[in-house]
């Protein structure tokens, strides 16, 4: 057994820094707030972010293979979206043993015109114009049938165009397409979107 003797100078030293740091960790828990309990705190459910909800797939209507109800004009529609476990949120609509919340979500507006269709007529007639005239472009259409799709090189550029879907119904409208199916969107830069730049800049 060993005996740790302190000189008095020692001594005195240890006992200051004892009461020193007892009062320093004292006086920061006094002066600390309570913490906010998390379940005390209910947010509106559009204010849920990310992670914090799910939400189901729209309906979708088997003749247009698009979001049932898709309007013309906004091209949203509403879906439902149901809150993680254990989260409550103000807004919940209640009924059929749901609780959810009906969230705004794009989709496609189409009117009749077939992706399929537009690529074969594309293929094998689109050195006669039949594929503008099917999108609704007569003008584009009746140049291709008097100069044999632009002597063909029109023929294959308007190929291209229409299989990565650059061309599409002259209205405005989208292609129907198997709603998981070969549909594309392009993405562009507005002010919803942000490149982060690298670390070193």
């Amino acid at each position: 057994m060993e005996l740790i003797f302190l000189s008095h100078g020692t001594a005195i030293k240890c006992i200051f820094l004892f009461y020193f740091f007892d009062s320093v960790i004292s006086t920061d828990e006094a002066a600390s707030p309570p913490l906010l309990s998390l379940a005390n705190l209910t947010l509106n459910c559009d204010e849920l972010m990310l992670g914090q909800y799910y939400c189901e797939d729209p309906v979708i209507d088997h003749n247009t293979q698009q979001a049932a109800g898709c309007p013309e004009e906004t091209r949203l529609v509403n879906i439902k979206c149901f809150p993680m476990l254990g989260l409550e949120c103000k807004g919940l609509i209640h009924g059929n043993n749901q609780s959810y919340f009906t969230k705004k979500a794009p989709c496609k507006w189409t009117n009749g015109k077939h992706f399929s269709v537009a690529l074969l007529l594309s293929v094998f007639l689109g050195w006669l114009g039949v594929d503008r005239f099917y999108l609704g472009y007569p003008a584009i259409g009746m140049l291709k049938f008097c100069t044999f799709g632009f002597m063909f090189l029109g023929h294959l550029i308007d190929m291209l165009l229409i299989a990565i879907q650059v061309v599409t119904p002259a209205d405005g409208s989208m292609y129907i397409v198997d709603y998981y199916g070969a549909g594309l969107t392009r993405l562009q830069s507005d002010n919803e979107t942000f490149v982060r730049p690298p670390d070193y800049l």
